[in-house]
């Protein structure tokens, strides 16, 4: 029975077919909630601080039984109000037996006796003896309450830290294909306003399984005991209230995903719009924009509104319904008064008073209740979002066993490569060997597969057949750490953060050395013009580099890699959005990355890679032609055609 109480069996109120038991809306099972990954989830990470969890449950428990004798130490007094027969009865004196389980009964037997004896004795004493009884009782009952929310305030904030690192964690390291396909907007929702529910669902966690199912039991046992035939006319009505607000429940869950997914698509607006500023006002594009953006913030805000609105709603009915149904106890409850006989053990009227003020508290856990399936149906909604993150394939796995790559001594193959984007085949069978020390270079149309092939030596994806090798060794050998380790990247888009020179230059360095990153700098040619920043090497460059010119970021960029010193270097298209002047700055500087390095390198402007060792023309995923500069010229081919149109010729 332990068991059975612990979770609400949320899904299951209402009405079906012939099963009487489920018009109950207080079945609390444990093994449904558990079925329910989602939730299952919350509270795993809930009970990850398990001092923190038991302390704020012990507080909530502490603070039902507070509540509830704040209530019953009333009795006596209302006893001596009526003037009960059963406070005009000697009562005996209590003995305690010495034994745990007889302490309740005892304090209870003591109470009771004290109170008949100042009765007896004089009457106001004994109000004032339950006023301080009723007061202490009030103390301790908030007390426990405030003890609850001081260790619940740490152990919500320490699960949204936690989510977050996690969530945070895994898009760090999902494929570059997972960001591809996702919004950015839409992963920062995810990070903020999705945890931001999982924070509200924990406290909604800790309440619902472990507060307001035991402060109903307690009520109803007190209410079973005072009057079992008006608690059981309690029981029928009370289901009314619990269909209708598992109705509404149901309704929100599908409403809050949606006002999620589109507070997903706001943030993406946001995000492009912010970052493309300098394009939409040279396009004149402002109103445009603007009104893009209203048309996707009414909608969130429709969606929102109406998740407060049916969120908000329960609680109200949940309210209303109950005083509908106390209404119907006391008429019920006053007619048996009213109708009993003298002499007849019917219901006395400080036990029907007491039964009234016990079912109204009663209904406090019950619209509890309410409001936090509300909240837990929110929150199911995010964590399902953020499990979509969480268990989304890695796709690139790491080795159970992996080898501890030695220097580079001899080459890196690809092995009859193939790989596709879902379900477009991007390589076909490509395989080529680029020997240590030399350069190779990849030249094509947009599309032809040339930066697919650059992504698959630092394994940003895995091919689909065929391998990569370094020394015949295959890279799925090694840990990708250990393989990123030895390879630099200048990309076309010149990726900065918005630190210091000298923490872009030294990048995932915890302790930059400033004479590796001066020289490295120098090699770079950007040292002369980090030299006239305001705080050299420590002046904040902005985000993405902004503070800089296309050509000081590019070298900015390579001064990166020298700092790094890999053994084998991905140019991919390193000057082809640079002006003439920078280009010569930048190539001088790629030339110095270059010397004794082995080299795969994506060009565009082939007058770049004119001295390359190899030159590999590809078209549609396949390899048409390779050799020197000189020996395609002679093929009088692609490559001559490329060379032609760009007036190489």
């Amino acid at each position: 029975m332990a068991a059975s109480i612990l979770c609400w069996r949320i899904d299951d109120i209402g009405y079906k077919g012939n099963n009487s038991h489920a018009i109950y809306a207080f079945q609390f099972r444990l093994v449904y909630l558990c079925r329910m990954h989602s939730w299952r989830v919350i509270y795993k990470y809930t009970f990850r601080y398990k001092f923190l969890a038991f302390i704020t449950i012990a507080g909530n428990l502490l603070f039902t039984v507070f509540n509830l004798l704040s209530l019953v130490l009333f009795i006596p007094f209302l006893q001596l109000i009526f003037k009960s027969k059963e406070f005009q009865q000697p009562i005996p004196e209590p003995r305690y037996s010495g034994h745990i389980a007889d302490l309740t009964s005892y304090v209870a037997d003591w109470y009771n006796f004290t109170m008949h004896e100042m009765v007896s004795n004089d009457p106001k004493q004994a109000l004032l003896f339950v006023c301080i009884s009723v007061f202490i009782a009030f103390f301790l009952k908030n007390t426990s309450r405030y003890l609850a929310i001081w260790f619940q305030s740490e152990l919500r904030m320490a699960v949204v830290r936690d989510v977050r690192d996690e969530l945070f964690s895994k898009a760090m390291n999902l494929p570059l294909s997972f960001h591809s396909q996702e919004r950015k907007g839409d992963l920062m929702a995810r990070m903020n306003s999705d945890v931001g529910e999982i924070e509200n669902g924990v406290v909604g966690m800790l309440e619902l399984i472990f507060r307001e199912p035991i402060s109903i039991i307690i009520h109803v046992a007190s209410l079973l005991y005072i009057s079992p035939s008006l608690t059981l006319v309690s029981f029928f009505l009370l289901p009314v209230t619990a269909f209708i607000i598992s109705r509404i429940g149901k309704s929100l869950k599908r409403t809050a995903k949606n006002g999620q997914e589109q507070l997903g698509l706001l943030y993406s607006a946001m995000d492009e719009s912010l970052g493309g500023i300098r394009i939409i006002k040279a396009f004149n594009a402002v109103d445009y924009m603007e009104r893009l953006f209203r048309s996707i913030n009414l909608r969130h805000q429709q969606l929102v509104t109406r998740t407060f609105r049916k969120r908000d709603v329960a609680p109200l009915l949940s309210e209303t319904l109950g005083a509908a149904v106390m209404m119907c106890l006391v008429w019920f409850g006053g007619s048996i008064i009213l109708d009993a006989k003298a002499g007849d053990e019917a219901l006395t009227g400080e036990l029907f008073v007491t039964f009234i003020i016990i079912f109204s508290q009663l209904l406090r856990p019950i619209q509890s209740v309410s409001n936090q399936i509300a909240v837990l149906q929110k929150a199911r909604v995010s964590m399902d979002r953020i499990n979509e993150v969480l268990t989304s394939d890695l796709r690139v796995l790491e080795p159970e066993n992996p080898l501890t790559p030695t220097n580079f001594t001899h080459s890196i193959s690809y092995n009859n490569v193939s790989f596709r984007y879902g379900d477009e085949l991007v390589l076909k069978n490509v395989s080529f060997t680029i020997p240590k020390g030399k350069t190779v270079a990849l030249v094509g149309e947009s599309g032809s597969g040339k930066s697919t092939i650059a992504d698959l030596l630092p394994r940003f994806y895995d091919p689909e057949e065929g391998n990569i090798t370094i020394d015949s060794i295959p890279i799925q050998s090694f840990r990708t750490y250990d393989l990123r380790q030895f390879i630099g990247i200048v990309s076309q888009e010149s990726i900065l953060f918005n630190t210091s020179v000298l923490e872009n230059i030294a990048f995932g360095d915890s302790f930059p050395d400033i004479n590796r990153a001066i020289q490295a700098a120098q090699t770079a040619n950007a040292h002369s013009f980090i030299s006239q920043l305001e705080l050299g090497y420590n002046s904040i460059i902005g985000e993405r580099g902004n503070k800089l010119s296309g050509g000081q970021k590019q070298r900015l960029c390579i001064a990166r890699a020298l700092y790094k010193n890999p053994e084998i270097l991905i140019l991919d298209e390193a000057t082809s959005a640079l002006d003439t002047e920078s280009e010569k700055l930048v190539q001088e500087a790629l030339d110095n990355l270059m010397r004794d390095r082995t080299s795969l390198v994506i060009a565009h402007r082939l007058s770049t890679i004119k001295n390359a060792d190899e030159i590999i023309v590809l078209s549609n995923g396949e390899i048409t032609e390779r050799g020197t500069h000189q020996e395609l010229l002679e093929l009088q081919g692609s490559y001559y055609r490329l060379c032609s149109l760009q007036g190489m010729m």
